[in-house]
């Protein structure tokens, strides 16, 4: 406990999923919190991380609003006196083969995954280096690390995430400023129960899924959660400009079936 004591944090996507699990770890850390998400309803999380962190508030606004954003950030940096951590958490997930991908979707996706980034961080940024110090958390996806079939304008969002917390790692390290992802595998959260768990038509898909991950199942957000935490707190003080991967074993290679025979199934 107390890992977070006394510091402020923004965080987008804060009403639900991994945005909501996030902003409760925090809370239980002794964080203050100010969510910013499209959806003014809260899930049980943010709910519960309102009442550990007293003065924790939610603003509704799109992250492709790059004036909503300014003006969100500035109120928030004047109410507590500073931000110092920023966890992006807000995304989509659409996709398909290119040629069959409408402009507008790929804009849109393009938009809210890497440019809505992009805009919090640009906004944020210059709070953090006249204090001479900040972390940023992006949320990534292994699915910007590895193609997947069908995930061309996610994945390139989610691949465009990790570059550009790259970026912003090399450039705002002497300023005393952190900058890290997270690359999420498949974790259960209302955007992936609507894409995946609910769509009888990709239960083959869904059911393949999951026997390739090592350990078996999906991940819960609060596991994603952990890793934000670690990442944001004090005790990842050495490390900068890293995707740390939170997937199960996904990524880590290929089962064939091999360990049945060896009796470790």
């Amino acid at each position: 406990m107390g890992r977070l004591k006394d510091r402020v944090a923004f965080i987008t996507g804060a009403a639900s999923g991994i945005g909501s699990a996030c902003a409760l770890r925090f809370a239980q850390e002794g964080a203050r919190l100010i969510g910013f998400d499209l959806n003014a309803t809260t899930d049980d999380r943010w709910n519960a991380a309102v009442k550990a962190a007293p003065g924790s508030y939610l603003e509704t606004g799109d992250v492709r609003d790059e004036e909503r954003i300014r003006v969100v950030v500035a109120a928030g940096a004047e109410r507590f006196g500073r931000i110092d951590v920023v966890v992006n958490c807000a995304g989509i997930a659409l996709g398909g083969p290119v040629h069959l991908v409408p402009t507008e979707e790929w804009d849109r996706v393009m938009d809210v995954n890497l440019k809505g980034t992009f805009l919090v961080c640009k906004h944020v940024l210059p709070k953090m280096i006249e204090r001479g110090q900040g972390n940023i958390v992006n949320i990534a996806s292994i699915e910007g690390m590895d193609g997947f079939e069908g995930g061309s304008s996610y994945n390139a969002s989610k691949a465009g995430v990790i570059l550009l917390t790259r970026n912003m790692a090399m450039d705002y390290a002497r300023k005393g400023i952190r900058v890290n992802a997270v690359s999420p595998g498949f974790i259960v959260t209302p955007l992936a129960a609507q894409m995946v768990l609910e769509n009888e038509v990709l239960k083959d898909y869904r059911d393949r899924l999951i026997d390739a991950i090592l350990l078996g199942r999906p991940g819960r957000p609060e596991e994603v959660a952990n890793a934000v935490l670690f990442l944001a707190s004090d005790e990842a003080s050495y490390i900068t400009g890293h995707a740390l991967v939170v997937d199960g074993g996904f990524v880590a290679g290929h089962r064939l079936g091999i360990t049945k025979i060896m009796g470790l199934e």
